[in-house]
């Protein structure tokens, strides 16, 4: 940044550009409208950046984000308890949440199993899924994990993980999206709809 800045701007700045999404000219332009609306946006960001730091944890049964432990999915009565929505992370669970078409629990793993990255089975919460699965009553554990070759990679470790504890073990389906177009879609996206047919 140019000399001319102080040092509380360039930290601001430099803090902001680790954020997913925003590049330096990004958080630049975002430190420069939290800084003109101070007491709009700066002010209550701060003290909510504060109130987050300090009351919000993981959840001690599913892992997801709340200031309650256990979190208040986990909480919620009128969730089917037989059934675990299994995710990588916090924000694919929001995602779920979003649709509003799941009702029952969620198991959040905390990443994905990756030799490159040095994450083992030992990294993520794989332990914890497997108590919960054997201990409580469920009938069905849904991977909702991504595409992907750490996704499939880890799919496949609790498949054989799950095994042993009776639970029925599905996957989200693949394929076509609502609205899609073929030609615009990838080849293996098309060869996975087609695996995954079903009766018209």
């Amino acid at each position: 940044m140019a000399a001319s800045v102080g040092p509380e701007i360039e930290r601001l700045v430099a803090l902001l550009a680790k954020l997913p999404g925003l590049g330096p000219r990004s958080a630049r332009r975002a430190a420069l409208t939290l800084l003109k609306k101070r007491d709009q946006l700066l002010t209550p960001l701060g003290q909510a950046l504060a109130d987050a730091a300090a009351r919000v944890r993981a959840c001690g049964v599913c892992g997801s984000l709340d200031s309650t432990d256990p979190c208040a999915v986990c909480r919620d009565a009128s969730r089917d308890q037989s059934l675990i929505c299994v995710v990588e992370e916090v924000g694919a669970l929001w995602a779920m949440e979003r649709g509003g078409a799941w009702r029952g629990r969620y198991h959040v793993l905390g990443g994905l199993l990756s030799a490159l990255d040095g994450v083992g089975p030992e990294t993520l919460r794989i332990d914890g899924l497997i108590g919960r699965a054997a201990d409580e009553g469920v009938r069905e554990v849904v991977l909702a994990l991504p595409a992907t070759v750490d996704g499939q990679t880890t799919a496949h470790y609790l498949v054989d993980r799950l095994a042993g504890a009776g639970v029925e073990v599905t996957m989200l389906a693949r394929g076509v999206p609502v609205g899609g177009e073929l030609d615009w879609l990838d080849d293996g996206t098309i060869a996975q709809a087609l695996r995954a047919r079903r009766p018209a």
